[in-house]
């Protein structure tokens, strides 16, 4: 799912082609994208576009006359930015935008078509779409831990709550976790003082890091390469590959259809995360440690 860093460069980008020019007309290619019926969509059509902003993940068109088109790209939906009158791609293509200088079209791989445009009218009505969670780089450290404690859940669980910070999901929450050295199951209510300074030092590092780092990847061409999985990152993405910290292989936890993916020796004091569905398999075989894991593995290649 596009993150904070991925749906800042996204809007960024759209801010040079499409601010101050009319959006000339949208096509919808099948019934799941729109969810709303009034404002009717063909109520945008004409509209010179007034500004962009991000609601956590989701991206809001602002048109005159206080109309907005808001986008929740979800899991699977990405951005393209094509020439005039593009074509809707057949089998991955939802809907397309067209605009002077050129069409925005709005893809999602996948047969579960999850991506979503809502139409919309006013400031009210645009704020019900807006989770609400704090915006953790224009947050300082006492904003951080009210937010973090406000709840009793684990740090993985509470950074990817929507309600609670803004923009962050399943990628750079295990990023940002590694940085501060903290395990994804701690509890938000047991952490130290000091771990609550390193894990609001590491999430705002990370997030403005990997912005940078997308930007310069993109240049001045559309940001065409958002995936959840990027060469560079710490430990999302790199199951048993090494720690780039300390060299340990990186471990993971399945669950539903998410992974936690983080390091043993840099954050749990070199202790196993039980896996769901392999803790049930294995119940008390499963192994506690790194090296009980390695062993365990070479019984079962021999």
């Amino acid at each position: 799912m596009p993150e904070l860093p991925d749906v800042t460069v996204y809007i960024e980008h759209l801010e040079r082609r499409v601010r101050g020019r009319p959006l000339e007309r949208v096509r919808i290619a099948g019934p799941s994208l729109l969810r709303t019926v009034d404002p009717p969509l063909a109520s945008a059509q004409g509209r010179r576009v007034t500004g962009l902003r991000r609601l956590g993940k989701r991206i809001a068109f602002g048109l005159e006359g206080d109309l907005f088109l808001v986008i929740h790209l979800m899991v699977a939906g990405r951005l393209r930015w094509r020439k005039g009158g593009a074509a809707i791609p057949r089998r991955l293509g939802h809907a397309a935008f067209d605009f002077p200088e050129g069409t925005l079209l709005l893809t999602e791989a996948g047969t579960r078509k999850r991506a979503s445009l809502h139409v919309v009218q006013g400031e009210a009505a645009l704020r019900e779409h807006d989770p609400g969670g704090l915006e953790v780089l224009e947050a300082d450290l006492p904003a951080f831990r009210e937010r973090l404690l406000c709840e009793s859940h684990t740090l993985k669980r509470a950074l990817t709550d929507p309600r609670l910070f803004s923009g962050i999901g399943n990628a750079y929450s295990d990023e940002i976790l590694h940085a501060a050295r903290l395990s994804p199951v701690r509890l938000t209510g047991r952490l130290g003082e000091d771990e609550i300074g390193r894990l609001w030092r590491a999430a705002r590092e990370t997030l403005a890091s990997w912005t940078e780092r997308l930007r310069a990847e993109a240049g001045e061409a559309f940001p065409e390469k958002v995936t959840a999985f990027r060469e560079g990152m710490a430990v999302h993405g790199r199951f048993r590959q090494p720690c780039p910290a300390c060299g340990a292989p990186v471990q993971r936890i399945a669950y539903a259809e998410n992974e936690t993916h983080y390091c043993a020796p840099c954050q749990t004091g070199g202790r196993l995360l039980a896996d769901r569905a392999l803790s049930r398999l294995l119940r008390q075989d499963w192994p506690r440690t790194l090296e009980e894991l390695e062993a365990r593995r070479g019984t079962l290649s021999e």
